[in-house]
């Protein structure tokens, strides 16, 4: 006779200090995710929910990078159970990337002529200075501004 296998993970030491802030980033996304975009363009309605993924994200980036709160087996366990995106911490932990606010902007092949986001340039050499991105809504994730 086969094991029988459950799904029940276990919850790392620590999970009780984040989860309050995570719960209610969830309910935010929740909301979001549910308001009526009318009036709004395609991507418009969109970008609150990018914003509260990259907001989910930087916290528990944070948490573990910067300020050394949670242990590895909690920060494992947030990227597995997606809470945050592995790919985006991975490019904030590069130069040049610290502050990118979602990984499509910088994918040449979702913007004209084959190049970034217009929010990835820096500010001073911009020739418009109030920008959204299209895909986002970010001002400007650039690192020099």
């Amino acid at each position: 006779m086969p094991k029988v296998k459950t799904n029940r993970v276990k919850i790392p030491e620590g999970w009780e200090l984040i989860e309050p802030t995570l719960r209610e980033l969830q309910a935010k996304m929740r909301e979001a995710e549910n308001d009526p975009h009318d009036g709004k363009r395609k991507c418009e309605a969109l970008w609150p929910i990018f914003k509260i993924a990259h907001q989910k994200s930087r916290y528990i980036y944070d948490l573990y990078h910067r300020r050394k709160e949670i242990s590895k087996e909690l920060y494992e366990f947030c990227l597995d159970q997606g809470y945050a995106d592995r790919n985006l911490i991975a490019k904030w932990k590069k130069p040049g990337y610290e502050r990118l606010c979602c990984l499509r902007c910088m994918q040449p092949r979702d913007h004209n002529f084959q190049t970034t986001c217009v929010c990835r340039v820096p500010k001073h050499l911009r020739e418009e200075k109030v920008i959204e991105c299209v895909h986002c809504g970010c001002n400007g994730c650039a690192s020099g501004d």
